[in-house]
């Protein structure tokens, strides 16, 4: 946002680049079939009743990292979507979505409420939660946080999920991500700190005083349970001790609603497994970890090396040595002489958000 000395032109800074993902170069016929793949990580997308495949489906997207949250711009046709509850029961992606529309509009489903977005508004969504919708053209920036980032401050709160905000306070976060998307490409990593924490906070002072509060103790109380939880979690990810029951003690609480507050989750040990293996994926794609991948397995509590790749290459679809081997530009972008598919996906940001 500041113009650097005059001088200093001569050093070379290291700034933002973004993951592309655009489908006008296939053939028309392959275009939706792209999309649908590229974003099945977060949900189910299908074509409008009147639309034939062969037709095409131009979208254009960017992913922008900025250091703990993504910033995403994207074009998209009509289509309709789902995050089914089996997609939400299974996945380790449960981060707050804050979606802007430049143009089109959405109309989203959350137990039987709809949410109707159009530009000039701000829409609220938790990815930890099934939902379904439909979406005329659009064209948007969204971010997506992880939920604890917002732990230092309560959380957001559970009424949040799936609300649509207008209002002085939500320009001002439009008017942040919008200033932040026009600078992207003159922002370095020193920057990254700034920018996540004052759309961290803009974010949280955006939603929490125009959300119902009064859901209950009993809701005020699971979601307080929960940050405590995930803060456990994080801290003590290295530790074999890290159980159900250990985690069951730390909160003073009962099995059973220990239970009930990973269910949406698969449940409290796939939690914690599916945090170790993200763990392990931002230490792997560390250029400065030097450690072996055995080593790294250790680390976050797996016995074995053949436990640890097992559970990896299930969990992310390729093996940890083949993040390893490459340093870190070659992890970030394709070779241009082979054409090689990045290991960086939209799945894998996703995946490990919060953890770099």
């Amino acid at each position: 946002m500041s113009q650097d000395p005059l001088g200093e032109d001569e050093v070379e800074k290291a700034v933002l680049t973004s993951l592309r993902f655009e489908t006008e170069i296939l053939p028309p016929i392959q275009q939706f079939a792209a999309w649908r793949e590229h974003m099945a990580v977060l949900m189910d997308s299908r074509l409008p009743n009147n639309v034939d495949p062969e037709d095409g489906f131009v979208v254009q997207q960017a992913v922008w990292n900025l250091g703990g949250m993504l910033l995403l711009q994207q074009t998209v046709p009509a289509f309709s979507y789902e995050r089914s509850p089996d997609t939400v029961r299974f996945s380790p992606i449960d981060h707050w979505q804050i979606t802007v529309l430049r143009a089109g509009r959405t109309w989203t489903g959350v137990d039987g409420r709809v949410a109707q977005n159009e530009p000039g508004m701000i829409e609220i969504r938790s990815l930890g939660h099934p939902f379904s919708g439909r979406a005329l053209a659009t064209e948007s920036i969204s971010l997506i946080v992880p939920v604890d980032l917002f732990a230092d401050g309560g959380s957001l709160p559970a009424a949040s999920n799936n609300v649509v905000l207008g209002g002085h306070r939500a320009k001002l976060l439009i008017d942040l991500m919008s200033s932040v998307e026009a600078n992207l490409d003159r922002f370095t990593q020193d920057d990254l700190p700034r920018i996540k924490d004052r759309l961290r906070k803009m974010v949280f002072d955006a939603v929490t005083p125009l959300v119902d509060r009064d859901d209950g103790n009993d809701q005020i109380s699971q979601i307080g349970l929960m940050t405590r939880a995930r803060r456990f979690i994080s801290s003590n990810l290295a530790s074999p001790d890290l159980t159900p029951d250990a985690l069951a003690r730390e909160l003073a609480t009962s099995r059973t609603r220990l239970y009930e507050l990973f269910e949406t989750s698969g449940g409290v040990a796939n939690y914690i497994r599916r945090r170790r293996l993200s763990a392990a994926h931002a230490m792997l794609a560390d250029p400065s970890d030097t450690r072996k991948v055995a080593e790294v397995g250790l680390a976050i509590g797996f016995d074995s090396a053949a436990n640890f790749s097992r559970a990896f290459t299930q969990q992310f679809g390729y093996s940890p040595s083949n993040i390893r081997k490459q340093s870190s530009e070659d992890y970030m972008y394709p070779d241009r002489q082979t054409g090689k598919k990045p290991k960086v996906t939209f799945e894998s940001l996703l995946q490990t958000l919060g953890l770099f």
